[in-house]
């Protein structure tokens, strides 16, 4: 008897096959790679210890801390924008329009909860919030506290005329319309959850091409998904809204004070930054006329004057100022690193250096033909930045280089590109780990993520779906959230009409369970053989070898004849192996075998070292 050791090399590799990949893994869900072994990731819980949905689908979270050493947090949905401090939640949606009392009337039928609200030029469209206050009973079951409450909108019948759907249904009795003193205040009109690309059925100039068919190549529906964006300012936040507006919240107004429009700054911007050391509030594809957004141009760059983020008009006696850049399209996100801001446009990467007056920044071109997916999809990690482009991941150290990746057909080939402004990166320095979640094809919603090791080199990959992601800092853990598009759980704040769409915040490395349940996990070896697989081998028994492990493992040992052949389980399987296992007897034939690690166990952890096997050539009985 001699027993053999199986040394598999870390990382996941789907670019070879599962033959070729032998002495490697290749697959494996919620793994990771650490001094070159494979362990369980850490758990999560909900953020401050408590399950707190909010409305919408999280495109970016943040955190920071006040002055005064207080971590604060701030999340942007496709509805909502959110703060927390102390485990308390506020809505801080920003207020389009706030009508004069009287300008609102409602009207109910009896044995309807829809309500009809008529509010001329109200703006509004489905699915927008809108808070009504001063308003008295209708006079039966639609009562004053009612209607004196958010409401989703629920349908838009004109220009002045939409509806709400109270909680009750109205009587005979309900026959006012709500006084003379009704206030609606309209949130900014929410965004889509999904990006929508299409040629388009009625889309150009009245006769063009026929009935009932879509228009041709060139006239294009294209609807992004909202995406938020923020960065701090002191100890206030600068939102932006991708392609959107910028808007300010304040902290020293409270907590529950809602972010406002920035005053003096584009109206429409792709992305923005503030540049350090010299704060200047940088936007990137902005407006050529600020305050005007029919004239964003995507490859346009415009900053504030130094320590006035208001201030982007040009003089003699400010810094304000702007560049165009020329090699790509459209501007798609920038990130802050050493000595200058990395501008990625969707083929090209850009530096933006300060210099001081008269010029300010200077700007110059770092590489071409490697292009940003999306907004989201770039970081810096002390010096280094990572991205992920339409077909490879690339790192810029000082020159652009793609990255070699192990299982770059497996993303890409599989990457929904409709919904790539979804792509968002996250650090988890603890780690070493730089990860990027994103929509598979047949999903518009993110259900995979990739990670890169990026001390060890190494790459996995898993299924733990997170819209966003923000690294410890102000908080001691990794802060994500998670969106179910399908949800319909209370939220932090009474909404009525409220349609389903629910998004959770986590806590991450926290334990080893998904908040509170198992978190199912796998792994899987290339196959292996004996020399060149000439022989059938025989597997007697195996010695496993973890460390730290809380639980009881699966081992399953899947055997093919040849490498296209369908793999069987060995007559034994599966293998259970508890923190006390010292052999395990298999009596295994094949000319090649897998391995493959599972484990879906409450408070469950383990790390895998060095298999050893004793096997010896054999026939095939």
């Amino acid at each position: 008897m001699s027993y053999f050791r199986l040394n598999i090399k870390p990382g996941i590799d789907k670019q070879n096959t599962e033959y070729g990949a032998e002495g490697g893994y290749t697959d494996g869900d919620n793994i990771r790679f650490r001094y070159g072994l494979p362990e369980k990731i850490g758990g999560w819980q909900g953020f401050e210890g408590q399950d707190t949905y909010l409305v919408g689908m999280p495109s970016e979270v943040f955190t920071w801390t006040s002055l005064t050493g207080v971590p604060y947090a701030i999340v942007g949905t496709s509805k909502k924008l959110y703060v927390s401090t102390g485990g308390v939640w506020s809505d801080v949606t920003p207020i389009r329009e706030t009508t004069a009392a009287g300008a609102v009337t409602f009207s109910a039928a009896t044995g309807s909860a829809i309500i009809q609200v008529t509010d001329n030029s109200h703006g509004a469209q489905v699915g927008d919030f809108v808070t009504f206050s001063g308003a008295s009973s209708l006079g039966g079951n639609i009562t004053a506290a009612l209607l004196n409450s958010e409401y989703e909108i629920t349908s838009v019948v004109s220009s002045n005329i939409y509806t709400i759907t109270a909680p009750v249904v109205a009587n005979a009795s309900d026959s006012g319309s709500g006084g003379a003193a009704v206030v609606a205040a309209y949130q900014i009109s929410v965004g889509s959850d999904i990006a929508y690309f299409d040629f388009g059925f009625g889309l150009g100039t009245w006769g063009l091409s026929t009935w009932g068919t879509p228009r041709p190549t060139g006239s294009t529906v294209a609807l992004a998904s909202r995406v938020w964006q923020f960065d701090n300012y002191g100890e206030d936040i600068v939102c932006q809204l991708v392609n959107g507006p910028a808007y300010y919240w304040d902290l020293s107004a409270g907590t529950s004070t809602r972010a406002t429009a920035l005053t003096g700054a584009p109206t429409k911007s792709t992305y923005a930054l503030i540049s350090t050391p010299d704060r200047h509030l940088v936007c990137f594809g902005t407006e050529a006329v600020i305050g005007t957004p029919s004239t964003q141009d995507p490859m346009f760059v415009r900053f504030s004057n130094q320590e006035d983020i208001t201030q982007f008009v040009e003089s003699a006696t400010n810094t304000a100022g702007g560049q165009r850049l020329t090699d790509g399209n459209e501007i798609v996100t920038a990130v802050r690193s050493r000595g200058q801001i990395l501008i990625f446009t969707d083929t090209s990467l850009h530096g933006q250096q300060y210099l001081g007056p008269p010029f300010t920044f200077g700007f110059q071109q770092l590489g071409s033909n490697c292009g940003c997916i999306g907004p989201h999809a770039a970081i810096e990690v002390n010096g280094l930045a990572f991205w992920m482009g339409t077909e490879a991941f690339y790192v810029f150290d000082g020159t652009v280089k793609k990255l070699p990746c192990t299982v770059q057909d497996y993303v890409f080939k599989d990457l929904n590109q409709v919904q790539k402004t979804k792509v968002h990166v996250g650090l988890n320095s603890q780690f070493n780990e730089v990860t990027w979640w994103y929509c598979s094809f047949t999903s518009d919603y993110i259900d995979r993520y990739v990670t890169f090791n990026y001390l060890e080199n190494v790459w996995s990959i898993g299924s733990m779906a997170r819209t966003a992601w923000v690294d410890l800092s102000a908080y001691p853990k990794p802060i994500s959230t998670k969106y179910y598009e399908n949800g319909t759980q209370a939220t932090i704040s009474t909404i009525y009409g409220l349609t389903a769409g629910r998004a959770i915040v986590y806590q991450q490395e926290t334990g080893t369970n998904d908040n509170g349940v198992p978190m199912p996990n796998y792994l899987v070896s290339g196959y292996f053989d004996i020399g060149d697989g000439d022989s059938m081998l025989f597997m007697k028994r195996f010695i496993p070898d973890f460390k730290d492990q809380v639980g009881d493992l699966t081992i399953r040992l899947l055997l093919r004849p040849y490498p296209q052949a369908t793999a069987s389980p060995s007559s034994l399987d599966p293998y259970v192996i508890t923190p006390t296992t010292n052999k395990v007897d298999t009596r295994a034939r094949g000319r090649q075998i897998s391995l493959r690690i599972e484990n879906d166990e409450l408070d469950s952890f383990w790390r895998f070292g060095t298999l050893r096997v004793d096997i010896q050539p054999d026939g095939l009985r």
